[in-house]
C-alpha cells in the first residue's frame, strides 16, 4: 500500500512544478498570455503523446513553418500532420490501434518520423529498434515485444528475415520502381484520406531498447507524457521556440529522440540525415542556421578531426548548443570543441532506464572539464556505497542512483533495476567534487582490483586521449596471476604517429599512480563501437 505524501513532500512537489512551469515559459513553451493555447497544448499532448501532440500543436500554430528537412527536402508542420493522419487511417483500416505494437527499423528520415506520429495517433506502442543490432537480436526483440507491424528501410531486409507473422511496410527504398511484395509508406499515404483520425483512448507510449552489448536488448517503456517533464532538459539546455536543430544522433537512441521531440514541441525546424557525415553536419548548420547540434561524443570527435581548414569553410556562428549524451565525453574532446565553437558544450548524463540525471552547462565544463554537471529541475542524484549507505562527502566514489519523472518503471520482460530510497540505479559509479558537480568514474562492473588497488579504466582512457599522438583509447582489465587483474590499453594512433607501447606506458606513469599504468598495450586501426558510438568493451580482449 502506497504511503500518503507528507506535507514536506507535497510542498516540494508544488515548488518543483512551479519551477518547471517557469522554465517552460522562459523557453517559450508556454505562450503567455495566451493561456488557452497553453491548455490546448496540454490536452493534445495528453491525447496523442508528446510527439504526435507536438506536431498537432505546431500545425495549428504555424502550419506553413518547416518542421522537418531530410534528403528528400522540407516538410511543413501541416504536411507532417496530414501525412501522418493518412498513414494512421490506412493502418487503422488494417486493424492497427490501441494496444498494437509497431516496430520500426529505420535510419533518420521522414518515413521514421511519420511512423512515430501515426503510431501516436492510433494509441499503438512504438518500438524503436537499433540499426546496429544483429539479426538474432532483432528477431528476439520482435518476438518478446509481440510486434504486429514492422516498418523498415529496404537495406535492412535481410536482417529481418527470421521475423514471422507481422505486417511489413517499407519506409525507404533504394531502387525506384522495382518489383516488391512489400507496400511502401508512400503508397499507403497517397491513397488515404488525410483528415485527422479519432483520438485514441490513451497514447500508446514509446519503448526504447538498451544497447544490447551483453545479450538481447531489454525494452524500457516511456509511458510518461506530461509536458512538465520537458523542463528537465530546458532547465539547463537553452533551446528556444522557432529555432533549428541539426540531429546527428540517431532517433532510436534516447539522446536523439528526446531532443527531437523537444525541438518539435518548440516549433523548431529539425534537420535529419540518414547517415552522419561530419562535414555535411557543418554544411547543414550553416544552411539552416541551426542553433543546436545534437551528437554523441564520437560524432563530435569526427567533426573536430576535420581540422581548422575544413571547419573554417562553414559559418557555424549560429550554434549556441552542442548537446552530447550517450557515452562519456573525454575532457580533451570537450575542450577542443570549446576552442573551436566557443562555450556551447552541454553534456548530459543519463541512461535508457533513468532518462535524465544531470547536465553540464558550458559554465560547468569550464570550471571542471569532464563533469556531467548537476541535476536539472525534477531530478535527484545520490551516491551510495556497497552496503547502501548514503555518501555525502566530496571526492568519494559511490554507486549512482537517480530519481527522474522520466525514469522507466521496469523492463518489458518484468525485470527492474535496483532501487534505494526511491532512486533508480544507473549502473555507474561516480563522485561529486567540492562544487557539487558530478563525475562518472565508470560502470560499477568495470572497476578492476589490481594488487589490492581499485582502478576505474575511464580515468586512464581520458588521460591517454590527451596525448597528441593518440586518437582514441580504451582500457580494460584482464586476468593476472600475480595481481589478480591488470590493465590493458587499446590505442588508435593519430595519422603519422610512430608511438610505441613503452611511450604509452611512460605517459601514463608520468601522470597517474603506478598501479594505473597499463602493462599491456595493443594498437588498433579503430575501436569497436555500436551505432551510437558506445564502446563495445566485450569485443576487446
Amino acid at each position: 500500500m502506497r504511503t500518503p505524501p507528507t506535507v514536506t513532500e507535497l510542498t516540494a512537489r508544488v515548488a518543483e512544478t512551479a519551477r518547471s512551469v517557469e522554465v517552460m515559459w522562459r523557453a517559450g513553451f508556454i505562450p503567455f498570455p495566451r493561456v488557452d493555447e497553453g491548455l490546448r497544448s496540454l490536452v493534445l499532448t495528453r491525447k496523442y503523446g508528446p510527439l504526435a501532440g507536438a506536431v498537432r500543436i505546431a500545425a495549428r500554430r504555424n502550419p506553413m513553418d518547416i518542421g522537418l528537412v531530410d534528403e528528400l527536402g522540407p516538410l511543413t508542420f501541416s504536411q507532417l500532420d496530414q501525412q501522418s493522419n493518412a498513414l494512421a487511417r490506412a493502418w487503422s483500416e488494417r486493424g492497427v490501434g490501441l494496444g498494437s505494437s509497431v516496430a520500426v527499423l529505420c535510419r533518420d528520415h521522414r518515413g521514421l518520423v511519420l511512423t512515430m506520429l501515426a503510431a501516436g495517433k492510433l494509441g499503438a506502442a512504438l518500438l524503436l529498434m537499433n540499426t546496429g543490432f544483429a539479426r538474432p537480436q532483432l528477431t528476439d526483440v520482435a518476438k518478446r515485444e509481440k510486434v504486429q507491424v514492422l516498418v523498415y528501410d529496404e537495406e535492412f531486409t535481410d536482417l529481418l528475415g527470421d521475423i514471422e507473422g507481422v505486417d511489413r511496410y517499407l519506409a525507404w527504398t533504394e531502387t525506384a520502381g522495382a518489383d516488391r511484395d512489400v507496400t511502401t509508406l508512400d503508397e499507403l499515404i497517397a491513397g488515404t484520406d488525410d483528415s485527422a483520425p479519432p483520438a485514441p483512448e490513451k497514447p500508446g507510449g514509446l519503448i526504447l531498447l538498451t544497447s544490447g552489448t551483453t545479450g538481447t536488448p531489454k525494452g524500457a517503456p516511456r509511458p510518461k507524457i506530461s509536458p512538465l517533464h520537458s523542463a528537465q532538459f530546458l532547465d539547463r539546455i537553452p533551446l528556444r521556440v522557432g529555432e533549428a536543430t541539426y540531429m546527428g544522433a540517431p532517433l532510436f537512441h534516447g539522446t536523439g529522440i528526446s531532443q527531437f521531440i523537444l525541438s518539435l514541441a518548440l516549433g523548431c525546424t529539425v534537420v535529419l540525415r540518414r547517415r552522419f557525415d561530419p562535414e555535411e553536419a557543418l554544411r547543414g548548420v550553416e544552411k539552416y542556421k541551426c542553433t543546436a547540434l545534437v551528437l554523441v561524443p564520437t560524432m563530435l570527435q569526427r567533426i573536430i578531426d576535420l581540422g581548422p581548414e575544413v571547419i573554417g569553410r562553414y559559418d557555424t556562428s549560429s550554434i549556441r548548443i552542442i548537446f552530447l549524451a550517450g557515452s562519456a565525453l573525454p575532457p580533451d574532446v570537450g575542450n577542443r570543441a570549446t576552442e573551436i565553437f566557443g562555450p556551447v558544450i552541454h553534456n548530459l548524463y543519463g541512461s535508457t532506464e533513468v532518462a535524465v540525471a544531470t547536465v553540464a552547462t558550458p559554465e560547468d565544463w569550464a570550471m571542471a572539464p569532464g563533469t556531467v554537471g548537476r541535476p536539472p529541475v525534477g531530478c535527484r542524484v545520490a551516491l551510495y556505497d556497497e552496503q547502501g549507505n548514503r555518501i555525502t562527502e566530496p571526492n568519494v566514489t559511490g554507486r549512482v542512483f537517480v530519481g527522474s519523472g522520466l525514469a522507466f518503471e521496469g523492463y518489458t520482460d518484468g525485470r527492474h533495476k535496483e532501487m534505494i530510497d526511491g532512486l533508480l540505479s544507473s549502473g555507474d559509479v561516480g563522485h561529486f567534487d567540492e562544487n557539487g558537480l558530478l563525475f562518472i568514474d565508470g560502470r560499477d562492473d568495470e572497476m578492476i582490483v589490481s594488487g589490492g588497488e581499485n582502478v576505474y579504466p575511464i580515468e586512464v582512457e581520458n588521460l591517454l586521449v590527451e596525448h597528441p599522438e593518440i586518437h582514441e583509447a580504451a582500457v580494460i582489465g584482464v586476468p593476472d596471476q600475480e595481481f589478480g587483474q591488470r590493465l590493458k590499453a587499446f590505442v588508435v594512433k593519430a595519422p603519422g604517429s610512430e608511438l610505441d607501447a613503452d611511450a604509452v606506458r611512460a605517459f601514463v606513469k608520468q601522470n597517474l599512480a603506478r598501479y594505473k599504468v597499463p602493462r599491456d598495450v595493443e594498437f588498433l586501426d579503430e575501436l569497436p563501437r555500436n551505432a551510437t558510438g558506445k564502446l563495445l568493451r566485450n569485443k576487446l580482449g
